[in-house]
């Protein structure tokens, strides 16, 4: 299920799993990091509460007695819907009868993981969802067998951003319209790529957040919090809620903060060395605002001079936030992906087909492909023989039990 960010795909996962639990089975739900699991529940659980739902979530918080609580509860299929991370699939999880596997963000997870998720029940069906379908999602359209259904609307009342490309010399301009912003009651989001200051290659001239934050702080005081990807959960959670009550009015952020957090009332973002970005990153990044009834704005910052793909990168996303439109233009800029991998960009050194070239050839292989499935799907005779041979020869025999993961 593709649909911009904030079209309702979590509302449409919720139903799915009613669905599910009104036959006495279970669904889960697994997004790929804590916070966004955490907001899954906030908004699922008064619902669910309602509809009659058992939900609970399982992360790397849960521990000790609680998780085993959880786990017994589970297996007792006294739990219709669990939400949880990557701790969903770790081996001591069993369902009583698992029959509906959601994952959220799905190109945050490589095809195993989502097979660890499927494995935990018999004949699972699958549900991903995805904000910025990303080359990978496209080239499974072609290659793979997901039916793609698409969620065009948005909320009404959803006011346009207005994104602006501003060079990293006017950072000064920048932090005084954030001042006058906060002085407004405004809350801002304030983006960089890094953590902290990294030995790595070729990231001397990055920002990191910890020491854009210490600046932030010198400027504007306590209004300023920070969070990370290397925070504890329950800290990174006090300083959301902070941000998200108007505690704090400036929030400096790594990436940690791309998928599904929900601040309705944050209506400005700066991303810092913007053109580090890919534009489906970009396009998540800038869905965190344009949430409530305000107009928006996103300044991305950029250090000169930028190469050609960083500024065709840029000019997309000034241009567009219909993510649709985003996923083709990324697609003619990255190349493809790797399907049964984890890399999600780059050509990769293709062995059969190109969608851009082959469009049509794909589209009869694929439904020649599905027939095959339905006629013979155990690859049995001659013919499915050959079939194996072929796969073996053009090393895609790892594709026979992807089948089921989606």
């Amino acid at each position: 299920l593709q649909g911009d960010v904030g079209s309702g795909k979590t509302v449409v996962a919720l139903l799915a799993a009613a669905a599910v639990t009104e036959v006495g089975k279970q669904a889960a739900l697994m997004a790929p990091t804590e916070i966004l699991a955490r907001q899954h529940i906030k908004t699922i659980a008064p619902l669910a509460e309602r509809a009659g739902l058992r939900v609970a979530i399982l992360t790397g918080r849960e521990k000790g007695k609680e998780r085993r609580e959880i786990l017994e509860w589970l297996d007792a299929g006294e739990i219709d819907l669990l939400v949880g991370t990557h701790a969903l699939i770790q081996d001591d999880v069993a369902f009583k009868a698992l029959a509906l596997a959601v994952v959220d963000e799905q190109h945050r997870f490589g095809v195993r993981e989502r097979l660890a998720l499927t494995a935990k029940g018999e004949a699972v069906d699958v549900l991903v969802l995805s904000a910025t379908p990303i080359p990978r999602t496209l080239v499974l359209t072609y290659f793979g067998d997901m039916d793609v259904s698409e969620l065009r609307e948005k909320p009404a009342g959803r006011q346009p951003i207005d994104t602006r490309a501003v060079p990293a010399s006017r950072i000064n301009e920048v932090m005084e319209a954030v001042g006058r912003a906060l002085s407004a009651g405004k809350l801002v989001y304030w983006i960089c790529p890094l953590v902290e200051e990294s030995e790595a290659e070729g990231t001397d001239h990055l920002t990191d957040a910890t020491k854009r934050f210490e600046s932030l702080q010198k400027r504007f005081g306590d209004k300023v919090g920070l969070v990370h990807g290397q925070m504890k959960g329950t800290e990174k959670d006090r300083v959301m809620a902070q941000f998200a009550s108007g505690e704090i009015g400036l929030l400096v952020a790594t990436t940690v903060v791309e998928v599904g957090v929900d601040v309705p009332a944050a209506t400005i973002m700066v991303i810092e060395n913007a053109e580090r970005f890919g534009l489906a990153q970009l396009h998540q990044l800038r869905g965190r605002i344009g949430r409530g009834s305000e107009s928006s704005t996103c300044l991305l910052l950029y250090r000169e001079p930028l190469n050609e793909m960083s500024k065709a990168r840029l000019a997309v996303i000034r241009e567009t936030t219909d993510g649709f439109r985003i996923a083709e233009e990324d697609l003619k800029l990255r190349g493809e992906g790797d399907v049964l991998g984890i890399r999600q960009s780059g050509l990769p050194g293709y062995r059969i087909a190109r969608p851009d070239v082959h469009g049509q050839l794909i589209t009869q292989a694929r439904d020649e492909a599905l027939r095959i499935m339905k006629d013979n799907p155990k690859l049995k005779g001659e013919r499915g023989e050959a079939l194996r041979c072929l796969l073996y020869l053009f090393e895609r025999d790892e594709a026979i039990p992807l089948i089921g993961a989606g």
